[in-house]
């Protein structure tokens, strides 16, 4: 038995060959007692493949149809009772169930459970051993990566200790340095608090022995004039009285007017001019410059050719530039030879190439002085020498800075009008205070900030520059001293971010050798500067220097230091 089942005995070899050679009452190859030829019934039953051959031909293409068969003679009864019988043969060979089939089917079915059931459990055996050695790898992996993660957090707290310890340094070291600051500080605001009271005290006692004598004497004046005079007399004092202060008034203001004139009549004599003076100036010089010369040099195309011809030869030159003489003298003389080659060139192309090259100094102080501050130098040294050579360059270069920079090449406050009277618009005024626009939005205080300490770092060095002979009245190094005596004359330019960043600029350039120059009437003028960054401008509280805005605190932290550099090394000298 297995699985349940009786197992068939095997047939006989006997019965095999019976069953093998039996035709179930079918004529044999080798009989010959039916030796007719084939019906179309035994063709149909003895060769299906050339049913369906002969369909799929007729359904693959049109194949002509065979010669039709000659008629047959009607089969005798013998013929008729054989194929009778032999299709009885068929149908009971279609019917009949072997043993041995049977069996041998059963046994395939047997085998292939058996053989299923064990692929079965090989199957999940392989998966078992494949999910042990995952979970041993994950293991694995974990306490690696919990390795690692210890590692890791050991480095990051040694780095925290470390980077404690720099912080301790260094706030130690900044509290050092704030406490000397405040005991310096201290100890000024002490020294002139001790001033500001023996001051007070001086002129309380002048005041009250100017109130006593002025009692004593209006005591003494009424009883004269109780005893002396009368009421007539002293109207008529009084009368006279009026009528000499009056003039007296009348006086000081003659002179007054007077001493305006001298002073005006002074500043023209010296070269001297105001501040509204050399903003209207200059601003005067750029529209004429762009109504004039570049309106028709634009307008012209031979004209505007050869323009562009000479403005792409001067921007790679300003480029070229390095902080050597050589380069400086060279590159300095082959701009003189593109503006000035040996045939002259028109009025007009001339000018416009004068403010190109304005344009490409300045370009070029805005980009690499911002990156840079020694490559000022050299962009300096050439401005320098091309201002005391070509005619006609200070005041389109003045101008040109002052359209880049606003007002502060002056110094001096945006008017609310233009320099011919004409009101402002927005965009006109933005760009007149210098900033630049993209789209209508103007640039931020950062860049702007940043932008025209580069130019003006290059101005301040174009002052202090050895040349050959005097410049321009505005390119002179008396111009250093006017510059700060105006900008700490007006309260409104001290307190913007801008001014703190361009003083400390200009102190940078020149605070030293103004300070050999003009000796104390220098240190008074830094002495009014620190105060503004440190106590207050003019000594109101709050009001100080560079305002409140991060910018401005940071210049006005840089100013105060640069002051004290200034007069460290000099008392060390």
């Amino acid at each position: 038995m297995r699985y349940g089942l009786p197992r068939s005995t095997s047939p006989s070899p006997e019965r095999r060959s019976r069953r093998r050679t039996s035709t179930f009452g079918l004529p044999s190859d080798t009989d010959s007692d039916f030796e007719g030829p084939p019906t179309d019934s035994d063709s149909e039953l003895s060769s299906p493949s050339s049913l369906s051959d002969s369909f799929c031909y007729e359904s693959e293409s049109q194949v002509p149809p065979p010669p039709p068969r000659p008629k047959r003679e009607p089969r005798s009864p013998t013929e008729q009772r054989h194929a009778e019988d032999t299709v009885a043969a068929i149908r009971l060979r279609t019917r009949y169930h072997d043993p041995y089939e049977e069996w041998e089917k059963q046994t395939r079915k047997d085998a292939f459970h058996t053989a299923r059931r064990a692929q079965v459990q090989t199957r999940l055996e392989t998966q078992g051993r494949r999910t042990q050695r995952n979970t041993q790898e994950l293991q694995s992996l974990a306490a690696m990566h919990a390795q690692q993660l210890v590692e890791v957090q050991k480095q990051l707290a040694a780095l925290q200790v470390r980077q404690q310890t720099e912080v301790n340094k260094l706030v130690s070291s900044w509290q050092e340095q704030d406490k000397t600051f405040r005991n310096r500080i201290e100890g000024v605001i002490r020294v002139e608090e001790e001033k500001l009271r023996a001051k007070l005290e001086a002129e309380r006692k002048a005041r009250e022995e100017a109130e006593r004598k002025r009692k004593e004497e209006e005591e003494k004046r009424k009883v004269e004039e109780q005893a002396k005079r009368k009421e007539e007399e002293q109207a008529q004092r009084q009368r006279e009285a009026e009528a000499a202060a009056k003039h007296q008034e009348e006086e000081k203001e003659r002179l007054r007017r007077e001493k305006l004139d001298a002073e005006e009549q002074g500043r023209a004599q010296l070269g001297m001019s105001l501040a509204e003076e050399d903003w209207v100036h200059a601003r005067e010089t750029l529209k004429n410059l762009k109504a004039g010369p570049m309106k028709t040099v634009k307008g012209n195309q031979p004209l505007k050719s050869k323009w562009s011809a000479i403005r792409r030869q001067i921007t790679p030159k300003i480029g070229q530039l390095t902080h050597d003489i050589d380069s400086v003298m060279r590159i300095t003389q082959q701009l003189i030879d593109i503006i000035c080659p040996s045939e002259r060139l028109p009025l007009d192309i001339y000018f416009a190439a004068l403010s190109s090259l304005a344009k490409a100094i300045l370009l070029q102080a805005e980009t690499e002085v911002t990156a840079e501050k020694r490559s000022a130098i050299p962009l300096a040294m050439v401005a320098a020498r091309l201002l005391g050579t070509l005619e006609g360059f200070p005041d389109i270069f003045f101008a040109k800075l002052v359209q880049r920079c606003g007002g502060w090449p002056v110094p001096s406050a945006i008017p609310s009008t233009d320099s011919d009277g004409t009101a402002w618009n927005e965009l006109e005024r933005i760009k007149a205070m210098g900033y630049r626009t993209n789209d209508g939005q103007r640039e931020t205080l950062s860049d702007h900030i940043m932008r025209v300490s580069g130019m003006m770092r290059v101005y301040f060095l174009i002052l202090a520059a050895p040349v050959p002979q005097p410049l321009d009245k505005m390119f002179q190094l008396p111009r250093f001293w006017t510059y700060f005596a105006r900008m700490i004359g007006d309260e409104r330019l001290l307190e913007t971010a801008v001014a703190a960043q361009v003083l400390h600029a200009a102190l940078d350039v020149g605070g030293m050798e103004a300070k050999f120059i003009w000796g104390s009437q220098w240190v008074k003028m830094l002495e009014l500067l620190y105060e503004g960054a440190t106590t207050g401008i003019g000594g109101v509280a709050g009001k100080l220097l560079g305002g409140q805005t991060p910018e401005g605190k940071a210049a006005r932290v840089r100013v105060q230091l640069q002051i004290e550099r200034i007069m460290d090394t000099t008392s060390l000298r």
